[in-house]
């Protein structure tokens, strides 16, 4: 994986009783990302799962995410919520119109 920072970034689970669940990256430390979605894994207990074990999604950005980051702030399980709630309306859309 890249050596930037991917604080921030969504992540989909690639292994795991999750397999396929949506997160947002909040710390990186080592070879592990810790995730949260704001429901069951929320910013104060976050999901611990290795960098091998997660696909990142780099084709969605967020203002919020990115404005938390860049001001080094930390996410609120609200802001999270509403990032993957967005993303899932898109994802949706873009399937309709691919016919999925």
């Amino acid at each position: 994986m890249n050596k930037e920072n991917m604080v921030g970034m969504l992540a989909s689970s690639k292994a795991g009783h999750d397999i396929n669940k949506v997160y947002v990256i909040v710390a990186e430390e080592g070879e592990y990302f810790w995730l949260a979605d704001g429901r069951c894994r929320g910013v104060l207990k976050p999901k611990k799962k290795k960098k091998k074990h997660i696909q990142l999604i780099k084709y969605f950005s967020d203002d919020v995410l990115d404005e938390c980051v860049q001001q080094g702030k930390n996410f609120s399980d609200v802001e999270i919520k509403r990032v993957l709630k967005s993303y899932e309306k898109h994802r949706r859309v873009k399937d309709n119109q691919t016919g999925k």
